[in-house]
């Protein structure tokens, strides 16, 4: 079981790198299809093929200046898309994923993600499922399955954070227009980071919280 898995999984991840290496042509071929397009790189994303930022640009300019409607639509698709994505990489997780996790990463990542898991749950899911890279997020779906996340908990978290994520650019895209298409596609990777490290400085100030509490408690 586990070997076949394993090519299906080296069959998805050679055709993710051929198309990566497409390029603007890709770009311009999602770009045609609207939401169809929308959709299936959404689904491409969050499964094997990685395109950092793609969807979150590709949201605000579809929807840059535009109606309301239209915003809706295009991230609407985005969110079934990536929820579709990552329930396949979920279920090749569940069914044989063990070999694959260590194939695209390191022990030590492996490890951190499973005491990440045992400590926060579905919030392992939910915090980089809204954060853009550089947080990682394809390590977490994938375990998510290995290490045996029931489903619902599971694509409640993504659904969630899905859509804080895409709705928050596409709202921001119908109210700002150009000025924060620009913005965004020259500082996307800048945002995320600054996103990143509001999140760490956030889980350190609750870590501190519990343990002046737990202190407080054991005196």
């Amino acid at each position: 079981m586990y070997s076949i898995y394993g090519h299906l999984s080296w069959i998805a991840l050679s055709t993710g790198h051929w198309l990566e290496r497409m390029g603007s042509s890709a770009g311009a071929l999602v770009m045609s299809l609207g939401g169809l397009g929308v959709l299936l790189l959404a689904i491409a994303d969050s499964s094997f093929l990685s395109v950092p930022e793609g969807n979150d640009i590709l949201i605000i300019l579809l929807s840059a200046g535009g109606p309301w409607g239209r915003m809706a639509y295009f991230v609407a698709m985005t969110i079934v898309g990536s929820v579709i994505g990552c329930l396949i990489l979920y279920t090749v997780g569940r069914k044989g994923g063990q070999p694959i996790l260590r194939r695209r990463f390191s022990e030590q990542k492996i490890e951190s993600a499973r005491r990440m898991y045992l400590k926060w749950g579905i919030f392992t899911v939910l915090i980089p499922s809204i954060i853009p890279p550089p947080m990682p997020f394809k390590i977490f779906v994938l375990s998510a399955g290995v290490f045996r996340m029931s489903l619902a908990p599971f694509l409640g978290a993504v659904l969630l954070g899905r859509t804080v994520r895409y709705a928050t650019w596409g709202i921001l895209a119908v109210l700002y227009g150009e000025p924060i298409k620009v913005f965004v596609e020259n500082n996307l990777g800048l945002i995320g980071r600054a996103l990143f490290g509001l999140f760490l400085l956030a889980a350190a100030a609750v870590a501190a919280y519990y343990l002046t509490v737990k202190r407080r408690r054991l005196r």
